[in-house]
């Protein structure tokens, strides 16, 4: 096993790849202001960004959940990975090669963590079936392809390739580029055979990479091309480490960054689906891999969507039953969007594939344009199962329409959807159907089911992305911060101040104690700075030095907090930092002048007179000192 990685590569790798970079591969990133990013939280479900990204100290920081840390830290949380592993895939983006403390060089293989060594063997085995398309037994393939409207160059472009159908050839391969038969076991690209010996899982299929959001390969979508395959029509690879099909989207790598881009995705049921609207110019479309859209699929799209006001999401399924089925399905997952969901109906039943063969790209371009909103659709097929022609059926429908429609949290949507129900079942007193849709939407409210209107999703409502997050008054795990206090306040500021901007209060700030910081999760982050060499240390690493100095992740995060919170004040200048100074230290001689007052009563005029003298001198020497401090600001420090 190869040892502990050596602490400059570490660091190498930490400089070479900026924070920013990775973050933008699993979430749009917008900015913030004061030379920070803000996001979607990736770590818990929020509505409005409370994630920020400081490139220029390489760090991240939730001020809605407490997550932070720096480059390596946002790998290792959100990918599951350990940190060697965090440091050996960011130093294979970066082309950094690891020494080791132990046998030195390593060849990239030995010691390297399970997760590594699985995308690696799926990187390779994607290759394999490219490779394999050209070949001469893969013709079925390529005319599978070509009577669907894909040439060559659209092949290339999702990376289609085609598995052989003998028993092995993937197995032989991966073998001679050094990877186990337990881990290709463990990958899914193999499965054990009678023999006991591994066998490839995928044989004589065309084969779809599935790459996750950053555009890693973690598993494939097989497709039967010969009646003698008594395998299902697709096969995916199965639940393995790196490959949950509740967490991945086909297409997403390609799909994000238009996403992100026109705050619209578009999504589809299947592979060649995704492939004929790209190559129809719908470039955010993206399909689920062989299940349901759900909770997991909205997380990713709300990162890529972060839920302004014009985000939407269309879902294209076709007018048979099984299509209006999926599409009612998606409706029950509609109010987890803060975007506008609608359904696009393909005509004849087709899917985009087909209807690009049969009408070209327009069609499939004009197909998103003429959608449908989702819960107008949801109406529309609650209201058909009813008999509207005599009062009991209008009735029915509208005691099965109501609460459809009080589930809607945007006010303004929701009045106009129940003049529109109105209108479909045939009731003239609109303001009837109203008041019964405000109703219902008062009961949920009043019993915790729905959140208040206010909160709703797009349009009116909606909470602002452009108001800052306020800071957290919990660290993770340790003792509250009262916010409302002043002296609280500035020493908030003050920490800030000596993280991000740590010449404007040196060497001043080195010489504060930490009684000065009534806050003892302030007090800490104060010894941190002390134990990582000072405020003045001026070095590249200081702030990883003080990360490194926090005796706890409670007091880290902090510290990470700090130093990505953004600093009060218009100009950030010596004469903002010399306040923030002079008024930490002059509550701490307030403090300290009261206390001495206090033993003085406690003394009394009886008390010995050298002891009475030595305590009224500190006691004068302070109040000259906080007096200083009063007439003439930081010069008096």
């Amino acid at each position: 096993m190869a040892g502990r990685i050596n602490d400059d590569d570490v660091k190498a790798v930490r400089d070479a790849v900026p924070i920013d970079a990775v973050v933008s591969e699993y979430l749009q990133l917008r900015n913030a202001g004061g030379g920070n990013l803000k996001g979607l939280c990736p770590f818990h479900d929020e509505k409005s960004p409370s994630f920020q990204v400081s490139p220029s100290k390489g760090l991240y920081h939730c001020f809605g959940c407490q997550a932070g840390g720096d480059t390596l830290d946002f790998i290792m949380k959100i990918d599951h990975l350990s940190f060697s592993e965090a440091v050996e895939r960011l130093a294979g983006q970066a082309g950094i090669t690891l020494r080791y403390e132990e046998g030195g060089y390593t060849a990239g293989t030995s010691g390297r963590g399970e997760r590594i060594r699985l995308v690696e063997a799926h990187k390779a085995a994607a290759q394999f079936y490219v490779d394999q398309l050209d070949s001469p037994e893969a013709e079925i393939g390529r005319k599978f392809l070509a009577e669907r409207g894909f040439d060559q160059t659209a092949a290339a472009h999702f990376s289609v390739g085609y598995s052989p159908a003998g028993w092995d050839h993937l197995t032989r391969f991966l073998r001679g580029k050094g990877f186990s038969d337990k881990e290709l076991i463990t990958s899914g690209l193999a499965q054990d055979s009678r023999s006991g010996k591994p066998i490839d899982r995928f044989r004589g299929r065309l084969m779809w990479p599935i790459r996750d959001i950053t555009g890693e390969v973690v598993g494939f979508g097989a497709r039967k091309l010969r009646e003698d395959d008594n395998g299902p029509k697709y096969l995916n690879t199965p639940e393995t480490a790196i490959y949950k099909k509740s967490q991945v989207l086909y297409g997403i790598d390609l799909a994000k960054k238009e996403i992100a881009k026109t705050s619209r995705a578009v999504v589809v049921e299947g592979y060649t689906d995704v492939m004929a609207c790209h190559m129809a110019g719908v470039t955010t479309a993206i399909a689920t891999c062989g299940t349901a859209f759900g909770g997991d699929h909205i997380k990713i799209l709300r990162r890529l969507l972060m839920d302004n006001a014009t985000a939407e999401v269309i879902f294209t399924f076709d007018g048979d039953a099984a299509g209006q089925k999926a599409a009612l399905r998606a409706f029950e997952d509609d109010q987890k969007f803060a975007a506008e969901t609608s359904i696009a109906i393909t005509p004849g039943g087709m899917d985009p594939c087909d209807l690009r063969l049969a009408q070209g790209d327009a069609a499939v371009a004009s197909l998103v344009e003429t959608r449908t909103p989702l819960f107008e659709f949801a109406l529309r097929h609650i209201v058909s199962r009813h008999n509207l022609e005599n009062p009991a059926g209008r009735a029915a429908a509208l005691d099965e329409a109501a609460p459809v429609v009080a589930h809607i949290k945007n006010i303004a949507i929701q009045h106009e959807s129940a003049v529109q129900l109105a209108g479909m079942l045939g009731i003239r007193d609109e303001a009837f159907v109203v008041k019964r849709v405000a109703q219902l939407a008062r009961w949920a409210r009043d019993r915790g089911n729905q959140q208040p209107p206010q909160q709703g999703r797009g349009g009116a409502g909606r909470p602002s992305h452009d108001a800052a997050p306020a800071p957290a008054e919990r660290p993770a795990g340790g003792p509250a911060l009262n916010l409302r206090s002043p002296a609280h306040r500035t020493e908030r500021e003050l920490l800030k101040l000596a993280l991000q901007r740590p010449a404007l209060v040196s060497p001043a700030f080195d010489a504060y104690g930490m009684d000065e910081f009534t806050a003892p999760p302030y007090a800490a982050v104060r010894q941190a700075i002390l134990d990582a060499g000072g405020a003045s240390l001026g070095t590249e690493d200081y702030l990883a030095k003080v990360r490194e100095a926090a005796p706890n992740d409670t007091v880290r995060a902090l510290v990470t907090e700090l130093a990505v919170e953004a600093i009060h004040a218009k100009t950030v200048d010596e004469i903002y930092a010399g306040v923030q100074l002079v008024q930490v230290r002059l509550r701490a001689v307030d403090r300290r002048v009261n206390e001495i007052q206090g033993t003085l009563s406690r003394l009394g005029p009886q008390a010995p007179p050298e002891q009475l003298a030595a305590v009224q001198e500190e006691l004068w020497v302070l109040q000259q000192y906080g007096r200083r401090l009063r007439n003439r600001g930081a010069e008096g420090l």
